[in-house]
């Protein structure tokens, strides 16, 4: 075993090292329908102030740590509760983390619920914040198995129970009343933290049920609504939570650029809510598209994305690379998503040549 070999592994956990790094796929010179970005650039005037705001920002001195502008700007435009709050992070990912590690316990192993296939970021958060993590699969049909959600939350008594609302990877929101039966169960001793990253096109949310249950917490990502390159989450919960989340998030961890980017996005937040109506009709179109082609499986949407199945994913996949179109293959992610493709709906002209790809590959 050579010096760095023995290094690696007299100092990094047995656990870190035997996961893999989150793969993140190569879009070069493809048709990018893998990640539910929004496609849509701001119109050019936009731009253009964009460019000027963000060449007046001050980049010798750090943000402005209490973040107060940009979180006056959430808190007014995007639903937060009167006497609520938020906490930002650099895109969900880092509230996942902020929550797992202000939940895990130094002298007992904490637990992590959620729903499986689920956003793989709450297993591996509870993972490295040293939290035991449990996965209750879906219904066959994608659908929120309560009964065994509530068993699992009995026997475990968990700190956290992540609900993604739509859910990513099947694209499906769960049933309000299960939520709130969760919710319900976990009073007293665990958050549900519900997790609204699609909410500009489910329309859905339990933002404004805030003040109904004290352990709920409500998570957002500005990404999906047009501002994936910026990174910026956002989270609510009553505000003695809030504090205490407050003391694990990291000083400064959201940039002076992001800042700027996003006070501005959202001082035009009707443009970004135009492009996502959009995305909402096109989603509606290539649903109907892909119902009429033989032998494709097509599971409702409430996200930017649509899940189907097809009799080989792998095959059609790797024609779909082929064709220099990328979308998931989430077939290897659990047995419920056997077969399972997952595409991001994009503009008319990516929607239709994907389309036209895909009825090749099924052909071929």
């Amino acid at each position: 075993m050579s010096p760095i070999d023995t290094l690696v592994n007299s100092t990094i956990r047995p656990d870190v090292r035997a996961v893999a790094s989150y793969h993140v796929a190569d879009a070069s010179g493809f048709i990018k329908l893998d990640a539910m970005e929004n496609p849509y650039h701001l119109p050019h005037h936009l731009r253009e102030d964009l460019a000027q705001r963000l060449a007046d920002v001050a980049l010798n001195r750090y943000p402005v740590a209490s973040y107060a502008s940009i979180k006056q700007r959430i808190n007014d435009r995007l639903g937060v509760p009167a006497g609520y709050d938020v906490i930002l992070g650099n895109g969900s990912d880092e509230l996942i983390s902020i929550l797992c590690m202000a939940c895990a316990m130094q002298d007992r192993r904490a637990v992590v619920v959620a729903p499986t296939p689920s956003f793989v970021m709450y297993q591996r958060s509870a993972q490295f914040a040293g939290m035991d993590y449990v996965g209750v699969p879906l219904k066959a049909d994608m659908t929120l198995d309560l009964p065994a959600m509530l068993a699992a939350i009995k026997q475990h008594k968990p700190a956290l129970v992540f609900l993604s609302y739509p859910n990513n990877p099947t694209g499906n929101l769960f049933a309000a009343d299960d939520i709130v039966a969760i919710i319900r169960a976990l009073d007293g001793f665990g958050l549900a933290v519900v997790d609204e990253a699609y909410e500009p096109f489910a329309q859905q949310t339990f933002m404004h049920r805030l003040p109904e249950f004290t352990n709920l917490v409500v998570m957002r990502t500005v990404s999906k609504l047009g501002l994936a390159g910026i990174r910026l989450g956002y989270m609510s919960a009553a505000p003695q939570l809030l504090a205490e989340f407050d003391k694990v998030r990291p000083p400064y961890n959201i940039n002076v650029l992001t800042q700027v980017a996003a006070e501005f996005a959202l001082d035009h937040l009707e443009v970004l809510n135009q492009q996502a109506a959009a995305l909402r009709a096109a989603r509606a179109d290539l649903t109907a598209a892909l119902a009429r082609i033989p032998g494709v499986e097509v599971f409702p949407s409430a996200a930017n994305f649509i899940l189907i199945r097809v009799p080989n994913s792998d095959d059609a996949h790797a024609k779909l690379l082929a064709h220099k179109v990328l979308i998931k293959n989430v077939s290897k992610m659990h047995s419920v998503l056997a077969n399972c493709l997952r595409i991001t709906v994009s503009t008319p002209e990516e929607n239709s040549a994907f389309l036209d790809a895909f009825t090749a590959s099924l052909a071929a």
